[in-house]
């Protein structure tokens, strides 16, 4: 700010030369007025301009409470100029003049723009911050008027008017420095040397306003008076205020200091010492007009004081009181307020026999994701949770947060409703949740303890208990459902809680911290492209030649271990990176299929795709710009996807498939006869192959049932126009009986094993000049 920095060195030069100027004896004779006058001008256009260009430096209260602070110095100003021209061409000044109504604007002005800093207070504490310096006004006016102002008033040498002019300035200083010295013992730091200035400045302009009015009133005053000194230095000191006012802290949030005992007192003090005066005054004097009309003034003002602060303890008590029954994160009601409403539901039980449930709510695996993603994502995955739940209750029911990723509901109600409540729960969870781009799929434990008739002596804390089991029996036997009480479920204790759910690892066999790293080095492994792939060869059962290989994900370990896709891909559905390996999957393998096309083997290559990839609408234009990318043909592809695909979201992968099937990549259903099958499937959807599941198939050369079942479903697809891949054969009388049923493509271990890409090319080369299958072909 070098601007702003010269001109303050500038007025406080013009300061100095006026200290001079008063206090040497220059003999200048009337023009010291002109002068004093021109030198007031002066330093109230830097405070008035330092004033603005701080406010707009600011943002919302502190913007205008600097706006509100130029306005009463511009006015001040404005006075001054009146008053200069008064003296120079009228050669006197009229009291009471225009100027005075110029001069006033200021304490009003003062007085707006400390009320609209933004310290943290509410509109009540801001009345009641006025109404405080409104107090000392009056209770020190009272003062004043019963021991010197009320016998000169009566004693008729003074203009009744002017009078009444003269006594607003001191008492709007009064107001505004009392409202300072209270906002600024309770200021917080950021603001402290600004306000600190600006209550100097103001007091030095009530000390030259009283001053001003006692020498009026003698008929003393001239300009170039020593008291001129208070008002210069004012100025200097509220143009110093805005120009460390834009170093202040942001405007919004800033927290109130506590009050001291003396902030607390301040307006009781005067209006003590008022009582004190008017106590010892004899009764004539306080029947007076004046007395009486100030006096009903201040009782007044000390009652409407009184009415806000109350008003506003009760409003901070009421806020306390919520703080402590809710949870700060989520709003929801705490473990002290839900055990509070349960305790009076199971007295309205007891008593009346008023039906009452608790639905205990825990998040699975909800560790993993605030350690992995950060605790700043957990807060966030438990908000959107507490507003899950809140759409699931009634209005009467209540929700709570108990600690950590536990919730609980208390359904005031039967069994059905109860259990209707948890079973939207439930269904509210099976949309992810987007958290800091992540597409997270989190499933709850839900547990339900229904109080019954039949026992009307159960207490809370049992009923809590209940649903604390049944939520723990539903986690440890992952139910996606609502697990009612039994009594022969375990009520586990606390330290049994931490051992067994803690932190759920993501994987049987897995503990917590174990699922937390292996978590971690999986993000890290997907990032960096260490997954990789091996290719089991596919072979035409007629021919014997390899015509194609499926590519099968493998995530190679530091220790030198390989982990298979079970081992992981849980964590990478639950966590949001399908999408991340979907696509590391289908670059990898049209990277060994192209290395394959140039060196002379043309080898289709088949990858898996699973849920929710298949269900994204721009999948079939990735898969073809990536083919085009490395200038393969779309045969040189075929994605397999599975039945359960189809279960989840029929019309929209629908349309994928068909989108990939127009784009020439051929589509083949993978693990056909794992589950119940639909044979709708081969007739309506677009698909190429039919890969027959190794459960199968397991049994055909021992079940005659069996094979005939494979026979119908490989003639029904041949029917169809569909090729029939047949996998996991591992022996030699499975290979011949799939062959003799009519499949046209096996692979397995009997077939061959899963290899490396380069390994695959010389396999390839081997293939191709034989005549028979047979182990290891």
């Amino acid at each position: 700010m070098p601007r702003t920095s010269h001109a303050a060195i500038g007025a406080t030069a013009i300061f100095v030369a006026f200290l001079l100027l008063i206090l040497g004896d220059w003999s200048i004779g009337p023009s010291l007025s002109l002068i004093d006058d021109l030198i007031f001008v002066a330093l109230t256009i830097p405070a008035v301009v330092f004033s603005v260009v701080t406010a707009r430096a600011a943002h919302g209260r502190l913007r205008l409470a600097w706006l509100s602070m130029a306005v009463g110095l511009l006015g001040w100003g404005i006075g001054e100029a009146l008053w200069a021209y008064y003296e120079v061409h009228l050669n006197e000044v009229p009291f009471p003049s225009i100027a005075d109504a110029a001069y006033l604007v200021f304490p009003v002005g003062a007085c707006a723009a400390l009320l609209l800093f933004p310290l943290g207070h509410t509109i009540q504490s801001r009345w009641r911050l006025f109404l405080d310096g409104v107090i000392v006004a009056i209770s020190l006016f009272l003062v004043s008027w019963v021991t010197i102002l009320a016998p000169l008033y009566h004693s008729g040498d003074s203009d009744r008017l002017g009078f009444i002019v003269s006594l607003a300035y001191p008492i709007s200083d009064l107001v505004i420095f009392t409202v300072a010295g209270v906002v600024l013992v309770r200021v917080s730091g950021e603001y402290r040397l600004s306000l600190t200035l600006l209550t100097l400045g103001l007091a030095c302009f009530a000390l030259s306003d009283s001053a001003f009015v006692y020498l009026t009133a003698k008929g003393e005053y001239v300009s170039g008076n020593v008291i001129d000194i208070g008002w210069a230095a004012g100025l200097l000191l509220i143009g110093v205020a805005a120009v460390a006012g834009r170093q202040g802290a942001p405007e919004e949030g800033t927290a109130l200091a506590l009050p001291g005992w003396a902030s607390v007192w301040l307006p009781f003090a005067p209006l003590l010492l008022a009582g004190l005066v008017l106590a010892a005054k004899p009764a004539p004097l306080l029947e007076s007009r004046v007395v009486l009309v100030v006096t009903g003034l201040l009782v007044v003002t000390v009652i409407a004081r009184q009415y806000l602060a109350v008003g506003e303890n009760r409003r901070l008590v009421a806020t306390v009181v919520d703080q402590a029954l809710h949870d700060a994160l989520t709003g929801l009601a705490n473990r002290a307020l839900f055990n509070e409403r349960l305790a009076h539901a199971m007295r309205m039980f007891e008593h009346n026999g008023i039906p009452l449930a608790v639905v205990a709510v825990d998040l699975n695996d909800f560790k993993l994701v605030n350690d992995n993603l950060g605790h700043l994502v957990g807060d966030d995955l438990l908000v959107g949770v507490a507003h899950r739940l809140l759409n699931c209750v009634r209005a009467g029911d209540t929700v709570a947060r108990l600690g950590g990723d536990e919730f609980a509901v208390l359904v005031e109600g039967g069994a059905e409703a109860a259990e209707g409540v948890g079973l939207r729960i439930v269904e509210a969870f099976e949309e992810p949740f987007l958290l800091s781009g992540h597409e997270l799929l989190i499933r709850p434990s839900v547990g339900l303890a229904v109080a019954e008739t039949d026992e009307p002596h159960l207490s809370a804390e049992q009923l809590l208990k209940r649903a604390d089991a049944a939520m723990y029996s539903a986690k440890r036997l992952r139910a996606r459902g609502v697990q009612t009480y039994s009594p022969e479920m375990q009520v586990l204790s606390d330290t049994e809680d931490k051992r067994l759910f803690g932190a759920p690892a993501p994987q049987p066999g897995l503990g917590p911290a174990e699922a937390i790293q292996l978590l971690g080095k999986l993000r890290v492994a997907i990032d960096n492209a260490e997954l990789t792939l091996v290719y089991q060869p596919k072979f035409d059962l007629r021919t014997g030649e390899m015509v194609g290989a499926e590519a099968l994900l493998r995530w190679p370990q530091a220790d030198g271990s390989v982990l298979a896709p079970e081992q992981f891909l849980p964590l990478v559905r639950r966590h949001g990176l399908m999408g991340s390996v979907t696509q590391l999957v289908i670059g990898r393998a049209l990277d060994d299929a192209l290395a394959w096309h140039r060196a002379g083997a043309e080898v289709p290559v088949a990858v898996n795709l699973f849920a929710p990839s298949v269900a994204n609408i721009g999948l079939p234009a990735t898969i073809a710009q990536a083919l085009a990318d490395h200038g393969l043909r779309p045969s040189a592809l075929t994605v397999e996807i599975t039945e359960e695909l189809f279960l989840d979201s029929t019309e929209r992968t629908r349309a994928v498939l068909e989108q990939l099937r127009h784009n020439g990549i051929r589509i083949a259903i993978d693990d056909f006869g794992s589950g119940y099958s639909a044979l709708s499937y081969l007739r309506d959807l677009p698909i190429d192959e039919v890969k027959l599941d190794r459960t199968f198939i397991a049994s055909i050369v021992t079940d005659q049932r069996a094979a005939a079942v494979v026979r119908a479903v490989v003639d029904l697809a041949h029917v169809l126009g569909l090729t029939v891949v047949v996998e996991g054969v591992e022996d030699e009388p499975t290979a011949a009986l799939v062959s003799q049923l009519g499949c046209d493509i096996g692979q397995g271990f009997y077939y061959g094993m899963p290899l490396p890409p380069d390994e695959l090319l010389r396999s390839f080369k081997t293939a191709v000049s034989g005549s028979q299958l047979g182990p290891g072909c």
